[in-house]
């Protein structure tokens, strides 16, 4: 694990989620600048796609507004650049997005320019564990972390996927795809526990978490907690003024995590 990420980790996360170039680049590169300043641990930028087979109707649409403004690849490396160079933010900052535009990209050009800007991790929501071999081996090469996801319905194999887990395991808390949920009915602490029984990797949840309670809740099971569509409902709102609305609620989150004090830590074990 890199230092960002590791140090990302040292006690309870709160990771934020936004659709790069949604409503535009720079606001894009406005917003996570609030969202580090509020605290953020780490930020997921989603790299538009057309078809976004993982995401519930409010990142979807997101996406759509992000291609309409003209969002690429290209221009989403270009505005980690200047996170980096210009903005001097300093937390980890993952790329989310799918295999087509990596494949389209080429692999070994893809991670050389997300290393080469300031990359840390990637997550690829339709990228099948059991296929993850010649990405995850270019991936590494160039010293990004390609995050593994695991789901409910990955219990016989949870210990297998935890074992080979770079940078960060996301834990996905509910079955379908992203968006805000009333309640998390998962057993979340038991697939920690089997996380845990063979993995040090950090283990961050997301999928359906939007308030501070659920934060809390999640955050003391595990080492992150990662919030998307309730960010991303923000921005539809708000459009390019949603710096305020943004600030308020990561720090209304960052609280809730750092409240949760869970017993577990990465690096220990039960």
């Amino acid at each position: 694990m890199n230092n960002r990420l590791r140090d990302a980790f040292d006690s309870p996360g709160f990771i934020a989620f936004l659709t790069g170039g949604d409503p535009t680049i720079e606001d894009t590169r406005r917003f996570i600048g609030v969202l580090a300043r509020a605290g953020a641990s780490l930020v997921e930028i989603g790299i538009p796609f057309s078809d976004p087979i993982a995401e519930g109707p409010v990142i979807e649409q997101a996406s759509a507004r992000a291609l309409d403004a003209g969002a690429t690849p290209e221009k989403i490396f270009g505005l980690v650049d200047l996170l980096r160079t210009e903005d001097h933010v300093s937390i980890p900052l993952a790329l989310m997005t799918y295999l087509n535009p990596v494949h389209h990209y080429g692999y070994a050009a893809f991670f050389a320019r997300a290393a080469q800007v300031g990359v840390d991790a990637i997550i690829i929501p339709d990228l099948p564990w059991e296929e993850q071999g010649e990405v995850r081996d270019v991936a590494t090469r160039f010293g990004v972390a390609l995050i593994s996801m695991i789901a409910p319905t990955s219990a016989t194999r949870v210990r297998q996927i935890a074992r080979e887990a770079t940078g960060f395991i996301y834990l996905v808390s509910s079955l379908g795809v992203t968006g805000v949920r009333s309640s998390i009915t998962t057993d979340i602490a038991s697939i920690v526990a089997e996380i845990r029984a063979a993995t040090d990797v950090p283990v961050a949840v997301g999928f359906g978490i939007s308030t501070p309670e659920q934060a809390r809740e999640m955050a003391a099971l595990a080492d992150g907690v990662i919030v998307g569509s309730a960010i991303v409902s923000l921005i539809a709102s708000h459009g390019a003024q949603a710096d305020q609305a943004i600030d308020d609620y990561a720090r209304l989150m960052v609280a809730a995590v750092n409240e949760a004090a869970p017993s577990h830590r990465p690096g220990t074990r039960p």
